[in-house]
This record gives C-alpha cells, sequence and structure tokens, in this order.
C-alpha cells in the first residue's frame, strides 16, 4: 500500500466550502480502481490547511490511473476553486501501524 499525502491550503473563509465540496470530490476519488481509504484532517495552528491522506494499492493506481481518468478531473472540478495554491503531494509506505481511531 501507498499512501499519498496532501497539504491543501485552502483560500481564508472558505473552509466549510471546501469540505461541503470534499465529500462531493471524494465520491470520484473512491470509484477510483486502486483506491482503499482517505482521511481528510485540518490543521489546528491554520485553519485554511488540510491534510489529505489516501491510501492506493499502488503509486501508479494514484499518479497514473487516478490522475490521467475522468475521476481525476471530476475531483478537481469538484474542489479547486477552493485551493489557495496548487497542492503538495508526496507518497509513503506504510511502515508501522497501531490501532487507529476511525
Amino acid at each position: 500500500m501507498v499512501i499519498e499525502h496532501a497539504e491543501l491550503t485552502i483560500v481564508p473563509g472558505r473552509e466549510a466550502a471546501f469540505e461541503k465540496a470534499f465529500t462531493l470530490g471524494h465520491q470520484a476519488i473512491a470509484k477510483a480502481p486502486g483506491y482503499q481509504w482517505a482521511r481528510l484532517v485540518r490543521q489546528v495552528e491554520k485553519p485554511s490547511t488540510y491534510l489529505l491522506l489516501v491510501g492506493w494499492e499502488t503509486i501508479e493506481a494514484h499518479t497514473v490511473e487516478f490522475r490521467k481518468s475522468d475521476l481525476f478531473r471530476q475531483w478537481r472540478g469538484a474542489v479547486a476553486e477552493h485551493f489557495a495554491g496548487p497542492p503538495s503531494v508526496t507518497h509513503y509506505e506504510n511502515s508501522w501501524e497501531t490501532g487507529l481511531p476511525t
């Protein structure tokens, strides 16, 4: 499994609208081949900054299959208007895990 780590900076004052749009955008991500799970968390110190974690079967499932698909365009169409700048995206491999809260 590969974990997509995306830092999203939202235009200040548009956080609630972004969260609503994210719900729609997530529907597109969830249909992608190789998608496993997603978690969106909001930063306490900078409430306009979010961390999006997405579990993918492989890095190619995200960087090739999803990004070149209509589902990616649906995702971006739902949320991009709320971005203050381009997301910063990196990928990680799961090395260790304990029981995570749901």
